[in-house]
């Protein structure tokens, strides 16, 4: 099963909404903590709707405890950031792919991104006025990318 995950995500609006994208394409929801909100906040479920029930929701205290758990092969990592070196058009994403976002307002942070260099993508803009999009839509969008084909 594909997977997002949020590392360190900030708005409660942005988790819902994700988490709606992860079952609309039977996706798990993997959180890395800490959180800039209580899980259980109502904007959370708002953006979510009646859907949050049916997320596959993981939570891990820290990256590290992520890698622990899950031992993830370095292709199955996908680094989104703004300033990634290929486009996300460019991979073949594995069935079983992790599809990675950080902090709305500082992306994934340095250490990941140290121990995982050649992993990094972004979603290409034509406008030079934007540093990025909205972390829900950069999600939806690097979601149907990587199941394209699949669907």
């Amino acid at each position: 099963m594909t997977a997002i995950i949020l590392v360190q995500p900030e708005i409660p609006g942005n988790t819902g909404a994700v988490g709606r994208t992860c079952v609309a394409l039977d996706m798990e929801l993997i959180l890395i903590h800490p959180l800039g909100f209580e899980i259980t906040d109502k904007r959370v479920k708002r953006s979510g709707l009646d859907y949050w029930p049916h997320v596959h929701l993981t939570e891990y205290a820290s990256w590290d405890g992520f890698l622990d758990a899950r031992a993830p092969r370095e292709d199955q990592l996908f680094l989104f950031e703004e300033f990634g070196s290929r486009s996300f058009y460019e991979p073949a994403y594995p069935d079983d792919a992790f599809l990675i976002f950080g902090q709305e307002t500082k992306g994934i942070p340095q250490a990941i991104i140290a121990r995982h260099p050649d992993r990094l993508f972004h979603l290409p803009m034509r406008s030079d006025v934007i540093r990025s999009l909205n972390l829900a839509n950069t999600v939806a969008a690097a979601a149907y990318q990587a199941l394209r084909g699949k669907l």
